[in-house]
């Protein structure tokens, strides 16, 4: 069986064009640098000249090169998915096949965000917004691949094959059984892996611990830093200084000391983890209450949910089989989670914590002493409705803009750990471990290192798109 070309049929007609669209945008681009930097528009004085210079010229050109290169690009997709048979696709083609309930849900949610776009608040504002929808469209594009990573993957991440170490990107499998994909699409690593499904399956454990760990950092920061603000005093200061004293260790040290395996047979992170997961149960328990404690019945009714559910999902997290933690049965143990997932996602949580806190504090000390903070006093308002219901909602634009941000910083500190080791266990297919292994040979095969270096970058740059976007549309509120 023959290896793969990368454009398989598409290449003799496609491939020519490609390169006029990338040799086009290339020229146009650096020429419109030139004319802007070095040569004067018309006109004197207070007179604007309407006549087009040489760098407007550029500019129309290096769009319309863009346009080509674009087009290019959706039709190796598009039509690598159209032609039939893996080896008439191609690498890209066959890719782009795998992926095709990616692009089904992605364009199906384009569809209905534009249609609705009215009615679904800042995340329709975010349509209008050229670098807002590209933001998302990345972020949701890694979000649907780890939804979907079990049909999109060709192998299973831990899957080996004999004779596949470090084969390049479209070899054949050998000996491939009935039913088997039956080739590594971007080669095999170092241990007879396919680079393509760890890279899609690592996307799972990006997605599933970078959110999750922001939104539980938001609500401890949340939590502390809107009292804070609020009450400021002794209470402020004893907050900042814990704060500002965890800020000045050095994230990268911090971590380690967290994870090493000496500090973790103390059991410290559990008792982190006992500590920072109460934050969420408390936030939610204080929220409802200020808002329906003069509605006995209803109020009831949500802090029995909130800390009944909470209080299970808590437990769920904590208990761990064959050790003290072990608190529930397994039969209503919800999470069983393995190796150093707790360690991580807890360590995570703190490190992001402080900075939450203060962005948080920040904002109260300026929102509490607006108008209509004062109007909520003189109705009558308890304390922490005000700060919650009042104060927190108009903090909510720099908070959204920096949680985008944070799930960016999450993700390559994730990374980081697996480049060093000290993430998740060493044959994880999260991206950190995979660009670790894969970086040992980079001198004699790249291909192992490129794809998940490549996944991150696009993830946290649609990540900061999507912050910019937003950031854009809450400016305009």
């Amino acid at each position: 069986m023959d290896p793969l070309t990368w454009t398989g049929t598409l290449g003799p007609f496609l491939n020519p064009i490609f390169l006029v669209a990338c040799a086009a945008l290339l020229v146009t681009a650096l020429a419109q640098a030139v004319l802007s930097a070095f040569v004067t528009t018309g006109g004197s004085g207070n007179v604007l000249s309407v006549a087009r210079t040489p760098a407007d010229y550029a500019g129309v050109a290096t769009k319309g090169a863009f346009y080509l290169f674009l087009a290019t690009a959706l039709a190796y997709l598009i039509g690598g998915i159209v032609v039939q048979g893996t080896p008439n696709k191609g690498i890209i083609g066959a890719i782009s096949t795998q992926l095709l309930p990616v692009w089904i849900a992605l364009a199906v949610t384009f569809a209905l965000s534009i249609t609705f776009k009215k009615k679904l608040g800042l995340w329709g504002k975010l349509m209008g917004s050229t670098i807002g929808a590209i933001g998302a469209g990345m972020v949701l594009f890694w979000i649907f691949t780890g939804l979907f990573a079990e049909i999109i993957a060709t192998h299973q991440p831990l899957e080996i094959a004999s004779g596949m170490k470090n084969k390049l990107p479209g070899t054949p499998l050998r000996g491939a059984e009935e039913g088997e994909f039956q080739w590594y699409l971007l080669g095999g690593d170092a241990l007879t892996r396919d680079v393509f499904s760890r890279v899609v399956h690592g996307s799972t454990w990006v997605m599933v611990i970078a959110p999750l760990a922001t939104m539980f950092a938001f609500m401890v920061g949340i939590s502390l830093g809107v009292p804070a603000g609020f009450f400021g005093g002794v209470l402020d200061t004893i907050l900042s200084f814990v704060a500002n004293l965890i800020l000045a260790f050095p994230v990268i040290l911090l971590f380690y000391l967290l994870v090493t395996p000496e500090i973790v047979d103390t059991g410290l992170p559990i008792y982190m983890a006992a500590v920072l997961f109460l934050f969420p149960i408390l936030f939610l328990t204080v929220l409802f209450n200020s808002k329906f404690h003069t509605q006995p019945a209803v109020n009831y009714t949500i802090l029995a949910v909130v800390i009944g559910g909470g209080g299970w999902l808590y437990l769920s997290l904590l208990s761990t089989p064959g050790t003290i933690w072990n608190f529930l049965p397994r039969g209503v143990d919800l999470f069983n989670l393995q190796g150093n997932f707790l360690i991580v996602f807890v360590s995570v949580v703190f490190v992001n914590s402080p900075t939450v806190f203060r962005i948080v504090r920040g904002l109260v000390l300026d929102i509490k002493t607006r108008d209509y903070v004062a109007a909520a006093h003189t109705r009558g308002e308890g304390v922490w409705y005000t700060m919650l219901w009042e104060i927190l909602p108009n903090a909510r634009g720099p908070l959204i803009v920096d949680f985008c941000l944070r799930i960016g910083y999450t993700t390559i500190l994730l990374g980081t750990l697996g480049f060093f080791g000290l993430g998740l266990e060493s044959e994880s297919p999260d991206w950190g471990s995979t660009i670790n292994t894969g970086r040992k040979l980079i001198a004699v095969y790249i291909h192992p290192l490129v794809p998940p270096a490549l996944a991150l970058m696009s993830l946290v740059l649609g990540l900061n798109l999507l912050a910019d976007g937003l950031r854009e549309e809450s400016l305009k509120d």
